[in-house]
């Protein structure tokens, strides 16, 4: 009999319990391995997953982009990005909740972070929205889910994990999550008229500024919108890798925190020291994934999670609605990057083998991802909010977050039912 289940059930129970997922994860993976080769070829093979991996020069893409993000939080450009989308909005109900939702959007543009953007929206936006009379439930519904997507638009740390664990180009993951990233805006702002409609929110309008000023008040989101263009162009049109765009995108991101006056000593330590801690983190989790990936590949795992879903014959799509239902299941249980480690490999072989492009798929789960950043019992971006404004309860944040996760479902089934939307600039 097959002793993977008991491995999975104990690897869940882990990660349930509290204990960090490069732990759980590496642990499992280290004492699933040893019960099927022995102990010795076990501690080499995991020794191997950790210092074999730690000199791959691709890897440096990871520490690069994080620093890049970092930066841009020290240089405020969020707040400028927030203005510029407002001064566009100001005379729309709920324009500053939809300025929320763009501004999440282009500050994760060149962040990369959910929880990140999430907190620095939430201490720009929330101010501006109570003050107009914006109720909690919307207006932190619309920094929770516009946060979502700093793991979906490039550059993407939980994209640059599934390239490296499935081996797909990573230039093309960035690429393919621009336009789902973008739906996803425009679903958001949907979300926020649709809030206001069903639950009649009476919201004051401001007058509409002339075509100038609005063009004018773009000047700020220049720096933010150079580095993107830069950095994605770069990728999109060969002239750098995506390790050598990372470095190209910590150096601008740099230079941004200098041209907005906020560069200093200690906080270009300070930015040094979070990207060191958080590389270290982020490293421990990948390579626990990969001890974890050779438990799977040996204990027959995908191949008989493969046989289960030959229960739906020679329908491909209805395995795909198979693997979504469960990992809307696993959404309310787990937060998004431990779901990522645990399923993408057992999943992503399985996928292949039905004929489904990996880089379409990579954004699949990225997208289903953000909602388990949303949806309770542990939505990450809701908990990042209530430590940021303790005043507002969890189940006021959770019940406004209602039309903005059908705005998700409704994204997912566009992606599915049409592919090219993903691939089209790959």
């Amino acid at each position: 009999m097959e002793h993977w289940p008991v491995g999975l059930a104990i690897l869940i129970a882990l990660l349930l319990g509290g204990v960090p997922i490069a732990f759980a994860l590496a642990g499992v993976g280290l004492v699933g391995v040893a019960t099927i080769i022995g102990w010795t070829p076990a501690l080499s093979l995991i020794g191997s997953a950790f210092f074999d991996n730690g000199r791959d020069y691709s890897l440096s893409v990871l520490p690069l982009f994080l620093m890049m993000g970092n930066f841009v939080v020290q240089s405020g450009i969020a707040s400028e990005l927030y203005n510029s989308a407002y001064a566009w909005l100001r005379h729309k109900k709920g324009g500053l909740a939809m300025a929320t939702v763009i501004a999440c959007g282009a500050f994760s543009s060149v962040c990369g972070s959910s929880m990140a953007t999430a907190a620095t929206m939430t201490r720009i936006s929330l101010p501006s929205m109570r003050r107009f009379g914006y109720p909690d439930r919307l207006s932190t519904a619309s920094i929770a889910a516009g946060g979502t997507l700093g793991i979906l638009i490039p550059p993407s740390v939980i994209l640059v994990f599934y390239g490296i664990m499935t081996q797909q180009d990573i230039g093309k993951l960035f690429l393919a999550g621009i336009i789902p990233g973008i739906i996803g805006i425009i679903g958001y702002a949907l979300a926020v008229k649709i809030s206001i409609r069903m639950r009649g929110i009476d919201l004051p309008v401001e007058d509409k500024l002339p075509l100038g000023a609005r063009i004018r008040a773009l000047k700020g989101t220049a720096g933010a919108l150079v580095l993107f263009v830069f950095v994605m162009g770069g990728i999109y049109l060969g002239v750098f890798t995506p390790t050598e765009s990372a470095g190209m995108g910590a150096a601008g991101a740099l230079l941004l925190v200098i041209g907005s006056g906020k560069f200093s000593w200690g906080g270009l330590v300070n930015v040094l020291y979070d990207t060191m801690k958080t590389t270290a983190m982020m490293f421990f989790i990948l390579f626990g994934a990969l001890s974890f990936t050779n438990y799977v590949n040996m204990s027959g795992m995908t191949s008989d999670i493969q046989s289960w879903l030959s229960v739906f014959g020679d329908s491909p799509m209805a395995m795909i609605l198979a693997i979504l239902v469960i990992y809307l299941v696993l959404g309310c249980m787990l937060e998004g990057l431990s779901m990522i480690m645990l399923t993408v490999p057992v999943f992503y072989p399985i996928v292949a083998a039905q004929g489904f492009d990996l880089i379409w798929f990579g954004i699949f789960v990225v997208v289903i991802t953000e909602i388990s950043y949303i949806t309770p019992p542990v939505g990450m971006n809701a908990f990042v909010l209530r430590s940021v404004v303790p005043d507002v309860a969890l189940g006021t944040i959770f019940r406004g977050l209602v039309p903005f996760v059908a705005m998700d479902i409704v994204r997912i089934g566009l992606i599915i039912a049409f592919p090219a939307l993903v691939l089209l600039l790959t």
